[in-house]
């Protein structure tokens, strides 16, 4: 098995193909304003440095491991990657803290939003090259990093064992291609930056749908409700016992 650098970088060709079925009208030049059609493909390359996490006993026990995938907020954005361990699992893990899974943290570039296509390819090279259980992927993230949870939820729903979004901003009127997805969701009463209502939405359009959600709010945080969700043996716990093997 092909090892990769745990604080390695992630070149991935993106290939996007645009088209329509309406053709241009004529060969003929006309004057005014017309519709025509482009087809053509577009290529892009993307670069996204991470931190990976391997558990004690990886490498030495013959098992494939759960992988939690961990996205960070707007504040830790950039090229420097010692910014993404501020706060959540790898500030944890920088502090001593030992998992029981394998830890992804990306950065995401300076001036973006977090990318579900981006982030898509570079699950697909870790679980290429690392022992990684299929049926036990997860993605948690805080800010703008539980907006990309929701994103990236949305667009691999199939993927995902569990997701626990962090005081994001969400999608309500798509929640029902969620149900079937275990979720929890954390949010401050007093945020002023991503106000709770955001979540309740997500949350009430989740529970309309039958989905297997529930909502948690503390009553006096601010932004930051990550703190005291990470640092809660519980939600991991939770997490890892859920497995699309169960669904």
């Amino acid at each position: 098995m092909r090892m990769c650098d745990p604080m390695g970088i992630l070149f991935a060709c993106i290939f996007l193909l645009a088209g329509c079925s309406a053709s241009r009208q004529s060969a003929s030049v006309k004057t005014g304003q017309h519709s025509y059609s482009f087809s053509g493909e577009v290529r892009r390359q993307v670069s996204v440095g991470y931190l990976l996490y391997l558990p004690e006993g990886y490498g030495v026990e013959k098992k494939q491991w759960p992988l939690v995938l961990f996205l960070h907020g707007m504040g830790e954005r950039g090229s420097d990657l010692s910014l993404v361990t501020r706060h959540g699992p790898p500030k944890l893990v920088e502090a001593g803290k030992k998992f029981d899974f394998i830890l992804l943290t990306p950065q995401c570039p300076e001036d973006e939003l977090w990318s579900a296509e981006v982030l898509g390819a570079l699950l697909d090279e870790i679980q290429r090259n690392y022992s990684v259980d299929p049926s036990r992927v997860y993605v948690t993230g805080l800010s703008m990093g539980g907006q990309g949870t929701w994103k990236l939820a949305l667009a691999y729903p199939e993927r995902f064992a569990a997701i626990m979004p962090i005081c994001g901003y969400s999608y309500p009127s798509r929640a029902c291609e969620l149900r079937n997805i275990p979720i929890r969701v954390y949010h401050g009463a007093k945020d002023w930056v991503v106000p709770v209502v955001q979540s309740e939405l997500m949350v009430d359009a989740l529970k309309r749908c039958g989905g297997n959600v529930q909502l948690t709010v503390y009553p006096e945080a601010t932004h930051d409700s990550w703190t005291q969700t990470y640092d809660n043996p519980e939600v991991y716990e939770w997490m890892l016992k859920q497995s699309l093997k169960n669904r």
